[in-house]
């Protein structure tokens, strides 16, 4: 990935900052392992616009006042020691599918024009290139939750494909954001939605394997200074940073 301007700015700041204003508040919002964008993003919402938020994650701790954030790990202790109580994973899955886990927040490897999603195998199913983890809960998530909101912080041509070598699940996508963009699943398809003030129009059709749409497209803020604030305050040590 190559951003054409020089900027002070991360690209892992200005996901976290549209990650947030995605999320409402009253909203029931999920994160598994491996989440350290998204576990931002939703203290930050928490501490913006949506304080009545409903926080859960994989250790199984509600709303977490943790006063540090693992750089290791959004599944470690301080997710679930310091929570106002205790639900559990096997619970997610039923709240999902009863229809009211609002958002989980979820990934894979490659992602097609039509929405489907990837976490298997790149190549033949059979005599594979790379064997990858698999579905795991996002099998079961996707398909259940009213919006799956995914992140990705690789955009490239591998990533998004016109089709992806196995369909690990598909379902309620809502978004995909990435380091370039954010794609909206509308009409039957992923529609590009926005471009970072990063990059260019040119980079991230060059970097996408499908057909792109360049009309009608936004082009995402830059943080503000008091998002900014409340970021360094909420993740003091960069773990947004690790994934890139």
């Amino acid at each position: 990935m190559v951003i054409k301007q020089q900027q002070q700015m991360h690209p892992a700041d200005i996901m976290v900052v549209t990650i947030a204003h995605l999320l409402k508040d009253n909203e029931k919002v999920f994160h598994g392992v491996s989440s350290q964008l998204p576990m931002v993003a939703i203290l930050l919402a928490k501490a913006m616009h949506a304080k009545e938020l409903t926080y859960l994650n994989i250790p199984g701790g509600v709303n977490p006042l943790a006063q540090q954030l693992s750089p290791y790990s959004s599944a470690g202790h301080e997710q679930y020691t310091r929570s106002e109580a205790v639900f559990p994973l096997e619970e997610i899955f039923d709240l999902s599918m009863r229809g009211e886990l609002d958002v989980a927040f979820l990934s894979g490897v490659q992602f097609d024009v039509h929405g489907n999603v990837n976490a298997s195998v790149i190549g033949d199913y059979h005599k594979p290139k790379v064997r990858l983890p698999g579905g795991a809960g996002s099998a079961v998530l996707i398909p259940t939750v009213k919006r799956a909101l995914i992140w990705r912080s690789k955009h490239d041509p591998r990533t998004f494909v016109e089709k992806v070598n196995f369909v690990t699940t598909r379902g309620n996508i809502d978004r995909i954001i990435t380091p370039l963009a954010v794609f909206k699943f509308q009409d039957g398809r992923l529609q590009l939605e926005a471009i970072s003030p990063l990059t260019t129009m040119e980079e991230v059709v060059a970097q996408t394997g499908f057909s792109v749409n360049t009309d009608n497209v936004d082009v995402l803020p830059m943080p503000t200074a008091e998002e900014m604030r409340l970021i360094q305050k909420i993740d003091k040590d960069g773990v947004r940073y690790k994934e890139f």
